[in-house]
């Protein structure tokens, strides 16, 4: 894959090797994001953010990665506040703010949406999520944090690796990029953990197989967690469906506590969540007590979400061999717990 200048709307480009490269550059950014060190290679340069659904991780962290980098922002946040609210069309506003940008990133509820504003853009254009379909950098981030808590936890490799994803996996698009990365690597096996209503895909179960991946499906969270190194909770997607009333069916099928990981899985298996999870008494994914978890990483994801966002900046803009000659020391001190 030939990052500088390239769109980044679906994790399918991208082979094993693109992937260590995205993570190679992930880790040289670590001292910028701790605020060990500050860079100023993108100065200058502006980022267009258009998010047309609600975000917080995504958005924030995003802007963040770009604004360390040494560049700006500019947003665009919901339909009403933008032309498209006036019936401007994608090829229209694409022509436009890549005018006034030299990146895009964008979140669209419509499957194929940023496919289609790629297309008339002048610009690099990254998915921060089109509607249930991929959302390709939650999903390297994902990767990257299993890579760490696998290496933490004494294991050097992806390969072997033991995953349940749980939940809303039909609406999932966190999960339907992740299974797509997973494909890559070599005797992982992906246990499926939804209700029969709520299934991952068919053609991506379909995808897994073909590539050799061990696939099992189940309704059943508790039998299906005892031995994996990751268990991978995910919301329900309330958004995706007709009503509340039909979403709330499902809600707080699979609930994690402390006393449920205690009892049915292993030690160290790492707990992930590509937030928001619900909290909601009626839901809650993932309880409280799993704060004080060492195993609960979905903190670290999200720390981690901006080490990759920089790595893909940095390459989709060719500056990663400036990074270090534009860095200087921070002149300000945070303490900071990682």
């Amino acid at each position: 894959m030939k990052f500088p200048g390239s769109h980044i709307i679906s994790i399918e480009p991208f082979e094993r090797a693109d992937i260590e490269r995205v993570f190679t550059v992930a880790d040289k950014m670590r001292p910028y994001a701790h605020r060990q060190r500050m860079t100023k290679v993108l100065d200058g340069a502006i980022l267009g953010s258009m998010f047309f659904e609600p975000s917080t991780r995504t958005r924030v962290s995003f802007g963040s990665a770009f604004n360390l980098l040494g560049g700006e922002v500019r947003e665009t946040i919901g339909f009403a506040s933008s032309a498209i609210a006036k019936g401007e069309s994608l090829y229209d506003t694409a022509r436009v703010l890549s005018g006034y940008s030299d990146v895009i990133t964008m979140r669209h509820p419509d499957v194929g949406s940023v496919a289609e504003f790629a297309e008339a853009s002048r610009v690099p254009v990254i998915n921060g999520g089109d509607g249930a379909n991929e959302h390709p950098t939650q999903a390297l981030l994902d990767l990257y944090t299993i890579r760490k808590e696998l290496q933490d936890n004494g294991r050097n490799d992806i390969d072997g690796l033991r995953i349940a994803l749980i939940g809303d996996l039909k609406h999932g698009r966190t999960v339907h990029s992740l299974c797509k990365l997973l494909c890559l690597y070599r005797n992982v096996t992906v246990t499926l953990i939804s209700p029969q209503e709520l299934a991952m895909p068919g053609e991506i179960v379909e995808k897994m197989r073909s590539a050799g991946l061990t696939v099992h499906e189940s309704d059943v969270m508790e039998d299906s967690i005892g031995h994996v190194d990751i268990a991978y909770s995910t919301r329900i997607q309330e958004e995706r469906f007709a009503s509340k009333e039909e979403a709330d069916l499902y809600r707080g099928r699979y609930r994690l506590n402390q006393a449920i990981y205690t009892r049915f899985c292993e030690p160290n298996t790492v707990i992930m969540h590509p937030l928001p999870r619900d909290s909601r008494a009626d839901a809650n994914e993932l309880d409280n007590d799993l704060n004080n978890n060492p195993n609960l990483a979905i903190f670290r994801q999200t720390d981690n979400g901006v080490l990759v966002r920089m790595a893909l900046f940095a390459l989709v803009l060719d500056v990663v061999d400036l990074v270090d000659k534009e860095s200087r020391a921070v002149h300000w001190y945070t303490e900071r717990r990682f």
